[in-house]
């Protein structure tokens, strides 16, 4: 089985809803994608809107992967630099595979149908992506061609004493 993506999907009440609960699970299951859990729906809620808002004002684009049953699976969100000397670049923000759907390749299908979408937008030339260190991210990031470009040592705080690097990683399209 695989997923069926799917680049500026529809904004509907079952897929807000999806993603809502696809970011909560991936949250409460320690992934690192700006949340520590434990975890509400209600609490992650004004970060989904403010993407969703960034998509209205044309400045952050969604891809989603859908399961066979038509569930929201995967989701990563594709932000437009607005800097005017760096608009041949994207980033990555939030990219996520559901729990039920680790181990099977979705990752690595999900950051490929990503460089497509962005191969697809004329001009972009490379994307951008954090991620938060100790976990193994760069190591799965580079597996997928990403370049490990920069590192701040313990500016992510996940708990008191519990400080991580955030890496900066590349992908060149060309």
């Amino acid at each position: 089985m695989s997923l069926t993506f799917t680049l500026d999907p529809a904004v509907t009440p079952a897929l807000r809803d999806g993603i809502l609960d696809l970011w909560t699970d991936v949250s409460n299951a320690g992934g690192a994608v700006g949340f520590v859990a434990p975890v509400e729906r209600e609490t992650i809620r004004p970060e989904l809107v403010k993407h969703f808002a960034a998509m209205a004002d044309g400045r952050t684009r969604l891809l989603v992967g859908q399961d066979a049953d038509g569930r929201v699976a995967a989701a990563v969100f594709l932000a437009f630099n607005t800097h005017r000397l760096m608009t041949h670049w994207l980033w990555l923000y939030t990219v996520m595979v559901h729990p039920r759907h680790q181990g099977k390749g979705y990752g690595r299908d999900l950051l490929g149908a990503a460089a497509d979408a962005a191969r697809g937008i004329d001009g972009i030339e490379a994307i951008r992506l954090t991620c938060r260190g100790g976990l193994g991210l760069e190591r799965f990031y580079g597996s997928c061609g990403y370049k490990e470009v920069g590192r701040i040592p313990g500016v992510i705080r996940v708990a008191p004493g519990d400080d991580r690097d955030d890496v900066i990683m590349l992908l060149p399209l060309g």
